[in-house]
């Protein structure tokens, strides 16, 4: 439901001071192209595991393809972290188009420069300094901090595909530079974050209200060395 919600707003522009209208440049953009997230959006030197796209971690979290599966990621801190202290980045350059309170902080929308069919989520952040819808961003600056330990500090994002709505896992479009800095983590290539199509179909989730009656049987999380 909250996909059609985020549709029918983007249409209903002046309804809604919180969002702003998205720059349509080129519409030839492919992630097969180019990776264009290019810093890191959470202290990754902090971080134990993360969950893997189609996880059954957190509750659902899906598009117009794919239902009752998280297709998103949350980050997990290491047991010594104060999860407040957590900083946040903009994984891009780009500009601030939405902006919704949650029960927990707040959660960001960004716009990536020159890839704007993207839409890159940040929940639950708790801002350190004054950010305005509308704002220019830079990739790698400081935003704020994870809001605590209420709950996980996740990503998500989003695209259209034939005008639908189309979530992809953040690992498909980060560089190959940035993604040098997972390599040093235990793991070799990018489908290690991700539960393939395939393999989520062969082990489906079941949903009650948007919440995971289980896990399922398929590994949930990637752990980082320690």
């Amino acid at each position: 439901m909250k996909k059609f919600i985020v549709l029918i707003t983007f249409i209903l522009l002046g309804c809604n001071s919180n969002i702003i209208q998205p720059v349509v440049d080129n519409p030839i953009q492919t992630i097969d192209s180019v990776h264009f997230l290019t810093s890191s959006y959470i202290e990754l030197s902090k971080i134990k595991q993360v969950s893997k796209f189609r996880s059954g971690i957190g509750h659902n979290y899906s598009d117009d393809f794919e239902n009752c599966l998280s297709m998103k990621h949350y980050f997990y801190p290491k047991d010594s972290i104060n999860w407040s202290e957590i900083a946040i980045y903009s994984p891009v350059n780009g500009r601030v188009v939405r902006l919704d309170s949650e029960w927990a902080g707040v959660q960001i929308h960004i716009q990536p420069l020159n890839f704007s069919k993207y839409n890159i989520i940040i929940f639950h952040l708790n801002f350190t300094r004054s950010i305005k819808l509308g704002d220019s961003i830079k990739s790698g600056e400081q935003i704020g901090k994870h809001i605590g330990n209420q709950t996980y500090s996740d990503i998500a994002i989003s695209s259209t595909e034939n005008n639908k709505y189309k979530l992809l896992s953040y690992f498909d479009v980060i560089s190959d530079s940035l993604f040098q800095k997972f390599k040093q983590n235990n793991t070799s290539k990018r489908n290690d974050f991700i539960i393939s199509k395939e393999l989520r179909i062969s082990d489906p989730l079941n949903c009650i209200n948007d919440s995971f009656s289980s896990e399922g049987k398929i590994g949930n999380w990637f752990y980082f060395e320690k």
